[in-house]
């Protein structure tokens, strides 16, 4: 439960030598570059802006070639990909990479393109569809639709609709003979024709077609629509050849879905080195590099830099102004449990790392909340097949969750077999059921039953909470010692303690508490009498203490009896802790609910198999629900309950410059910088 130490450092070196220099710094990942020195006449910061925009473009240049290369051609995203980690490659495939550098920009470039030309063509092709369809009712007619009559007729070409004959139509127009009507095409939605009449009635003709809905054509062509409608055809072949063909090519772009991948590593390692470059400060010839380094890997870094270049390198101890960076150092138990510290806040500064004092509880809590030795098997069996499958791919976030789900396992086998629970009661269902079994329980638990006593179950869980409360009231005093603050110690930890062991005392001194507990309890009279005088003591002691900081005594009077009012939390905080009985009755419960729902089913020559589908698929959604519930909770119970009595958070995690890439890292011997 320690922090790494930090120190500063200066690095001053020639300009000519900054490239190589800032990519060793970056390939070994140990410095977190800060600004800590002021511009002035000679150094000063230099603006990369319009170098960044042409890394950020380039990026976002590949990132939508991949994403459009994935639409055409499926890249192989398994659930399982995430567990092979990014692909190693030595430096020098990286250093050599410039040379392919300009065809896979084009490659990107032309991705694009295609897939642009792409929409472009299959836009237009159902335009022309469209068209088609607009022109098939026409087919027959062989005079453009365009068509308006001769020097002496008019023509009309439009639809009507539903279906009419030629009787309807004539019937309709029979006062403005003479004219020709024809039907070019009929269905039941519409009638497509053509009419001819005398120029001295067309105007009457259009009115009365008008008046039964008669609609021109959508199109207007000056070609016969067979003839535009073979037009239109081989267009929509043409465009479909260069869509088949833009498709053939952008296929052929997947054997290029690695060096895309690489070029966007690398844009991204260039663009973090600019963002570098911009907070230095520089001369004509000089540079200098300032931020925070651990201390473990300060000699070596220095070492190294000054064997390969000509520079100077100082390091120093942080100041008391310095917002220093958090890097943990806790052992493989703890160390999972990182990621959970970091999701409320890391350390502020002063603070110490609380993660190896919560994990000691979190796997504790986790198992009394799941409590079932069936299920802790799958989930820590499954984890730690995973870790030795892929121990040498995993990257260390995968790998740390994977470790936290697998101690957690372990403590709900243990908790599962305390109270005698596997996979709720499938041993005594299965036994009764298909073998006669009356001998019940098959496996009694080593302690108890939660179900056949709750009150024991929660008893035990307020007992585990009073400790984890107590646990986070030691942690604020072992700070508080650490700031050689030793009569807060007193005040705030001590006092708080004495009354808070007292209470518990004298509540299990009256009947009625343990009654309702359900447990027996014969304490001496005079360690009754002891711990009410203490506690009288200890509220005083708060009462007289807490409001130190104020100078009037009355207000001190006043914030003392308020801080003494904070005892009530306690109470409310210690029974937060009935959520490991609810969660872990609800485990159990729904597991035997689920056992004897399949247990109903197992008569007859199918049952068995009947009874084993709903056993998996039951316990597989009681696993998942159960285990997430256990999950959140268990945080709940840390950041409230445990972290409010001495955490508060603040910090900063150390980000060193290094090499964050999303689909390689480079693989270098070095024998430092073991940053997480």
């Amino acid at each position: 439960m320690a922090l790494l130490q930090m120190q500063r450092i200066y690095i001053y070196a020639l300009k000519k030598d900054r490239k190589k220099i800032l990519e060793l710094l970056q390939r070994r990942g140990v410095i977190e570059i800060r600004s800590m020195l002021k511009e002035d006449s000679i150094f000063h910061k230099t603006d990369v802006q319009e170098a960044k925009e042409g890394f950020e473009k380039n990026i976002a240049l590949v990132n939508n070639a991949l994403e459009m290369l994935n639409s055409y051609v499926k890249e192989d995203n398994s659930l399982l990909s995430v567990l092979y980690g990014k692909k190693e490659i030595p430096v020098e495939v990286y250093d050599s990479f410039a040379e392919q550098y300009e065809s896979v920009i084009g490659i990107a470039n032309r991705i694009i393109s295609l897939s642009k030309e792409i929409v472009e063509c299959r836009a237009e092709i159902l335009k022309l569809q469209a068209q088609i369809e607009i022109l098939k009712p026409w087919v027959n007619l062989d005079i453009p639709l365009n068509f308006k009559g001769t020097k002496y007729t008019a023509g009309f070409i439009g639809s009507l609709p539903r279906a009419w004959t030629l009787e309807e139509l004539y019937e309709k127009l029979a006062q403005y003979m003479p004219l020709e009507i024809e039907i070019i095409s009929s269905t039941k939605v519409q009638t497509c024709l053509f009419v001819l009449c005398s120029n001295s009635k067309k105007d009457k003709v259009f009115e009365a077609l008008r008046e039964i809905d008669f609609t021109l054509p959508s199109l207007s062509i000056d070609k016969s629509p067979k003839e535009q409608l073979q037009t239109l055809e081989l267009e929509l072949k043409k465009l479909q050849d260069q869509v088949d063909m833009a498709l053939e090519e952008i296929t052929s772009y997947d054997k290029e879905r690695d060096n895309l991948h690489f070029l966007l590593d690398y844009e991204t390692i260039r663009l973090e080195k600019y963002e570098v470059i911009g907070k230095l400060l520089q001369s004509k010839n000089v540079f200098i590099i300032t931020g925070f380094i651990p201390e473990k890997d300060s000699h070596n870094v220095t070492e190294e830099l000054k064997s390969k270049f000509d520079l100077m390198v100082e390091v120093e101890q942080p100041k008391k102004k310095d917002d220093v960076p958090v890097l943990y150092k806790n052992n493989g138990f703890s160390e999972p449990l990182e990621g959970t510290v970091n999701s409320f806040s890391p350390p502020g500064k002063g603070e110490m790392d609380p993660t190896m004092a919560m994990s000691l509880f979190y796997y504790i809590l986790f198992g009394l909340m799941l409590s079932d030795a069936g299920y802790g098997f799958i989930i820590a069996a499954g984890c730690a097949f995973v870790l030795y499958k892929f121990r040498n791919t995993l990257e260390r976030p995968m790998k740390n969750t994977l470790k936290m789900y697998l101690y957690c396992g372990v403590a709900t086998v243990f908790w599962g077999v305390m109270f005698g629970s596997y996979f709720g009661d499938i041993f005594d269902v299965v036994g009764s059921t298909f073998f006669g079994v009356t001998d019940i329980p098959v496996i009694a638990p080593l302690w108890f039953f939660p179900v056949e006593k709750p009150m024991l179950m929660l008893t035990f869980s307020m007992a585990i909470g009073i400790v984890h409360l107590l646990t986070g009231l030691a942690m604020k005093g072992y700070q508080m010692a650490k700031h050689k603050d030793y009569k807060g110690i007193i005040y705030d930890v001590v006092f708080w303690y004495v009354l808070l062991i007292s209470c518990v005392i004298l509540l299990l001194s009256m009947e009625m508490v343990t009654n309702i507990l359900g447990i027996s309890v014969s304490l001496p009279y005079r360690v009754i009498d002891i711990a009410k005088i203490l506690a009288i003591i200890s509220a005083v002691g708060i009462v007289l203490t807490n409001g130190r900081e104020s100078k009037h005594p009355f207000k001190r009077f006043l914030k003392g009896l308020y801080a003494l009012y904070g005892i009530s939390g306690y109470l409310s905080d210690v029974l937060s802790y009935s959520r490991l009985l609810a969660l872990g009755l609800a485990t159990g419960v729904i597991g035997s609910v689920i056992n004897k729902m399949a247990a109903m089913t197992a008569g007859g020559f199918f049952g068995p198999i009947l009874f084993t589908i709903i056993v998996i698929i039951g316990h597989a959604l009681n696993i998942g629900i159960n285990a997430l519930g256990a999950y959140v909770h268990t945080n709940r119970l840390q950041y409230v309950e445990f972290f409010g009595k001495f955490y508060e958070g603040g910090g900063k995690i150390f980000k060193p410059f290094g090499i964050n890439t999303k689909y390689y890292k480079i693989k270098e011997s070095r024998k430092y910088g073991s940053i997480k």
